[in-house]
């Protein structure tokens, strides 16, 4: 997989294709594959119209998360339609010879949880989903992304897929981060000056002492929302980090293996002569808590700052359109706006790390009164870390229910939804209009933010709680 002046994606994408087709895309093969319930069944409804069986189920991981409820899990799901999808995905992967983590299995949640906690995802490898938030494997040096549910169908028959390959772009992020800010609001930050189309067709690279500071499950955070601002993907090259998580997944059970592994996954860098076709530098020191005001994940500010006028807009009627839905105005500060919901959870933020910086802001203070909190774990095994580092006694001190595994208030597609009308501060990744229920409004956050508003009943800066 090396090669002079290569970026670290095109050591992982060039070791990948079976075919260049001229002025075409590529085949590429496609080493691990996630499927959930929701973009799956069409997929394999096709498969048996054509009597195809899956190419290599050993390379298939299912897990059920979009529509489950994070309530009563024991029980029968109440609703029909995501009843009806969670036993579509169980008996297509009896039917495959699939793993299959179905509601009560001891490794079920979010797919983009669950992958890496499994040590499925693994560095050098390609990784697709039919979601779009398969970016979040490329924090250990891996090209993921989302397809289409024709995709999952054609990944599934042949272990392969037609992709263009995307240009390059790399992020460096350098400087240490001031108290308080987080890995969630540093890519909020880069969104917020790049735009939602600022990486279209390109595939982005972090790199710098600030991203090599990161944890993975940072690394991930950061990884998960490259989407967001147009990318294909994101990916890190793997370091010590990545290969010392990794040894306490079930991939690092045959430690020869493992170690033999990582001499090769040492190799996954940029060349330092590698070129991109498009590089942008920030300093994080200068980065403050953020929150986003608007209906896209690029409308974000310093949690302390003031909305930007229109006329800072290049396609102002969006704008307008936005903040009006919102229920906001130009130059209006958020800090102090009340706030009835908060949710903490998805693939962007509801890992260990997530939940335990929650818990830890919000230990021997009391939730607002007003305040309805969804916290919900990542996974089974989140759920049981929590359980086990004595944060869940935490919570329910400060007023706080731990809820089960799944994707939750992320996208509305099971019980947990906000209001209309109503206001969340969230740690998901998207703030689209409805996204977390019929008139919802979202305010994108980080789970510190999340915490210190959850206490206080109004959008709160975490600093302002740190420091007491």
């Amino acid at each position: 997989m090396t090669g002079k002046h290569k970026t670290l994606f095109d050591k992982i994408w060039d070791a990948h294709v079976v075919k260049h087709i001229e002025d075409g895309p590529d085949v590429l093969y496609i080493d691990k594959h996630l499927v959930h319930e929701v973009t799956s069944p069409q997929a394999f409804a096709g498969l048996k119209e054509k009597n195809a069986p899956v190419f290599r189920p050993r390379q298939v991981l299912a897990t059920a998360d979009h529509n489950v409820p994070t309530s009563d899990q024991e029980k029968e799901v109440k609703d029909e339609r995501s009843r009806a999808q969670i036993e579509e995905l169980k008996k297509n992967a009896e039917e495959n010879s699939l793993d299959f983590y179905g509601l009560n299995h001891p490794k079920q949640g979010i797919v983009h949880v669950v992958g890496p906690e499994q040590g499925f995802t693994l560095p050098g490898n390609t990784i697709v989903c039919g979601d779009s938030h398969t970016s979040t494997h490329g924090a250990f040096g891996t090209v993921a992304f989302g397809i289409g549910t024709s995709e999952v169908e054609m990944v599934l028959a042949s272990q392969c897929v037609l992709q263009s390959k995307p240009k390059k772009m790399r992020i460096n992020l350098d400087g240490k981060r001031q108290k308080g800010v987080t890995a969630k609001d540093v890519i909020l930050y880069a969104i917020s000056q790049l735009s939602t189309n600022g990486a279209t067709g390109h595939f982005v690279e972090y790199a710098g002492e600030a991203i090599r500071n990161m944890s993975m499950e940072e690394r991930m955070t950061v990884c998960n929302m490259s989407i967001e601002m147009g990318a294909r993907g994101g990916l890190i090259a793997p370091d010590e980090n990545t290969f010392e998580y990794l040894r306490s997944t079930p991939a690092g059970q045959d430690k020869e293996k493992f170690e033999e592994r990582v001499e090769e996954w040492k190799k996954l860098y940029s060349d330092p002569d590698a070129t991109f076709d498009k590089e942008h530098n920030f300093d994080v020191s200068r980065i403050e808590p953020m929150i986003t005001y608007g209906t896209n994940p690029g409308m974000g500010m310093k949690i302390n700052g003031k909305i930007p006028g229109r006329e800072s807009y290049e396609n102002e009627p969006v704008v307008k359109k936005s903040l009006d839905y919102m229920g906001l105005e130009p130059g209006q500060k958020l800090v102090g706006k009340k706030i009835n919901y908060i949710f903490i959870g998805s693939c962007t933020n509801g890992r260990i790390e997530d939940i335990r910086s929650f818990a830890h802001l919000v230990k021997g203070r009391k939730k607002a009164a007003q305040v309805k909190a969804y916290v919900v774990p990542g996974s089974k095994q989140v759920e049981m870390e929590v359980k086990n580092e004595g944060l869940q006694h935490i919570l329910n001190e400060a007023g706080f229910e731990l809820r089960q595994p799944g994707c939750s208030a992320c996208l509305a597609m099971n019980d947990d939804k906000i209001p209309p009308g109503e206001y969340c501060v969230s740690t998901t990744n998207r703030n689209f209009e409805g996204r977390q229920g019929p008139g919802s409004r979202t305010f994108l956050a980080s789970p510190l933010t999340a915490a210190a508003t959850a206490v206080n009943g109004y959008i709160t800066d975490p600093r302002e709680l740190l420091n007491e």
